[in-house]
């Protein structure tokens, strides 16, 4: 028998409810007082429908299971007992830091960032909190609910890389409203589709940790805001090359159907 239909259908009911969910989130920024010009970061009033993926699981999960299923999703955020191989930690805290620094690196050989980084030890300890939040309201979602039925019929790399599209395609809407160029648009989604075909292979190889997803989140949000006055001097072209290279190379190694050992 084929039991990957009802997954599937779960999949599209979960893109079209995180849509729904978000378009009020869009409407709200477009009428309300423009927060990137009080915020240090350009972050747009929409930025709060990171949680509408979690809403999204909850209300489906909450259809089919009530309460339990509700709380076994919840519990996943913190579910860091699946990752038994420990040596995975240093992809998920240090492999977008890394890729922050090589980027910073180059755009200093070039010219393009002036001065050396002034970095709030303050500033970096509460943006990694909201982040650590905000990351929870997604990966409930991304990666608690719907990555695994779209791996099961599409393999992990075609599935990675259809989240990613879908994951760029809703985030287009906050980033013109925070007033990002069609350029900087355009490379910044190549760049989070690579994203998460790099996701999925942690999440694949860390037992299917949400936790996993949701640290490495944080680390990839707080990481180019590293870069000197909280990420104005962030280049997505350069981020999405160097993505795009540890993208194919994980491919190329463990492999497109499972990016898993």
């Amino acid at each position: 028998m084929n039991n990957q239909a009802p997954e599937n259908k779960s999949a599209i009911k979960f893109f079209l409810l995180v849509l729904l969910l978000s378009i009020p989130f869009w409407i709200l920024a477009a009428f309300t007082r423009d927060l990137t010009k009080i915020l240090p970061i350009k972050l747009p009033i929409s930025a709060l429908m990171t949680f509408c993926p979690m809403l999204a699981a909850i209300i489906l999960v909450y259809r089919a299971r009530k309460t339990q299923g509700v709380k076994e999703l919840l519990q996943r955020a913190f579910d860091y007992k699946r990752i038994k191989d420990k040596k995975w930690y240093l992809p998920i805290v240090f492999l977008i830091p890394c890729i922050a620094a090589l980027s910073y690196g180059y755009m200093k050989l070039t010219g393009v960032v002036p001065t050396e980084p002034k970095i709030s030890f303050l500033a970096v300890v509460i943006f990694f909190f909201v982040y650590f939040i905000g990351a929870i309201g997604e990966e409930l979602g991304w990666s608690g609910y719907v990555i695994d039925p779209l791996q099961n019929r599409y393999g992990a790399l075609k599935a990675s890389i259809l989240l990613g599209l879908l994951w760029a395609l809703w985030h287009i809407i906050p980033w013109s409203q925070a007033h990002q160029t069609p350029v900087w648009i355009i490379w910044q989604s190549i760049g989070t589709i690579f994203l998460r075909v790099i996701m999925v292979w942690i999440f694949n190889n860390t037992g299917k940790s949400v936790f996993a997803m949701v640290l490495f989140h944080t680390m990839m949000n707080i990481s180019p805001y590293l870069i000197p006055n909280y990420g104005a001097h962030y280049d997505p072209f350069v981020f999405s090359v160097l993505l795009g290279i540890t993208a194919i190379a994980i491919t190329y190694f463990w492999g497109a159907k499972a990016l898993a050992e």
